[in-house]
């Protein structure tokens, strides 16, 4: 500071303003003082004030974090960049808030088009049998010819529809894992009588129901037989259906340490790719048309996935056009 003074003084003197030097170095020293501590302490105070704005800011989107399950940690007192950190954050949250937000419209997406499923399949067996009602009431009704025609076409629509709604409250059902009755299964067993049961459906179209020559001695699994024996039915039945004339329809077991892996192969035309993600979802149907004509109600594979995913275990498919179709499951091994 006296160095400061002396510079001052001499400054003042070279433009001779004699004894008034002295006193205005003087001041220029303690304004330039005053000022250095305003400088001083202004700092600390903004720092200060905008740290705390910053730290209140870090806790609230880590309490949001934490709640959501998505904590990283809380902002240190050292921490040398707090503003960058809390950017990070923010950066991070704006990420998952996006991811989230897309997710939740993907499911708008879906439980509309859902809805729009389900009143169309539903529909569909309601209107033929209002169709053969009204027909039968106009006068069909004591044409010998048609009468009977018409009613059994009406029951058969009526039975669609039931076989709908109870494959709707079993896909219900099956969301609750707690309802399952595990035992020992033994899936080589099994298969062989879901073999027996689909066989003429398997005639009808020349098709040969065989296992692979090289599966597991033992292939006995912990889950529920009921429930695992309509997962057979629907995935040997939709081989069937989808497979072609003369083809064959191959069942596979393969010993994954804890779990037994299941494939059921068909040689048939086989599933474009762009179907393959949404193939498990209610009522999807790749050729609505064709599919319908196939009969089914068009929630099969969902029932399948439901039974699947209720063990804990996971199901896939893979498929290759003029190649055929493989439909793959876990069960835990017993």
């Amino acid at each position: 500071m006296a160095f400061v003074a002396s510079l001052v003084a001499a400054f003042l003197s070279s433009l001779g303003l004699g004894l008034l030097t002295l006193d205005i170095a003087a001041v220029i020293i303690n304004f330039t003082a005053v000022l250095v501590v305003c400088y001083l302490v202004f700092s600390y105070l903004l720092k200060a004030f905008i740290h705390d704005r910053i730290k209140l800011i870090y806790k609230n989107i880590y309490r949001f974090k934490t709640e959501s399950g998505k904590g990283y940690g809380v902002l240190n007192k050292k921490e040398r960049d707090p503003i960058g950190a809390v950017g990070k954050e923010v950066v991070e949250w704006m990420i998952e808030s996006r991811k989230e937000v897309k997710e939740l419209k993907q499911q708008e997406n879906f439980r509309r088009e859902f809805l729009g499923n389900v009143s169309h399949e539903l529909k569909t067996p309601i209107q033929n049998i209002q169709g053969y009602i009204h027909t039968l009431l106009d006068g069909a009704l004591d044409d010998k010819k048609v009468n009977r025609i018409f009613l059994n076409k009406a029951a058969k629509s009526t039975d669609r529809l039931v076989e709908m709604v109870n494959d709707l409250t079993s896909i219900s059902t099956l969301e609750d894992s707690s309802s399952l009755d595990i035992k020992d299964v033994d899936l080589l067993k099994l298969t062989q009588e879901v073999f027996e049961m689909v066989e003429n459906q398997a005639k009808g179209k020349e098709i040969t129901l065989a296992f692979n020559k090289n599966n597991p001695k033992s292939v006995v699994v912990k889950a529920d037989l009921a429930k695992v024996r309509q997962v057979l039915v629907n995935l040997i039945v939709n081989a069937i259906k989808y497979g072609k004339n003369g083809g064959k329809v191959t069942v596979r077991f393969f010993d994954m340490d804890k779990n037994i892996l299941t494939e059921i192969a068909d040689d048939g035309f086989g599933i474009e790719a762009e179907h393959l993600p949404r193939l498990f979802e209610r009522f999807y149907r790749t050729d609505a048309g064709r599919s319908r004509d196939q009969g089914g109600t068009g929630l099969g594979l969902a029932i399948v996935k439901h039974i699947i995913e209720s063990h804990n275990q996971t199901i896939n498919v893979r498929s290759t056009i003029g190649v055929g179709s493989t439909f793959a499951f876990t069960l835990k091994k017993a």
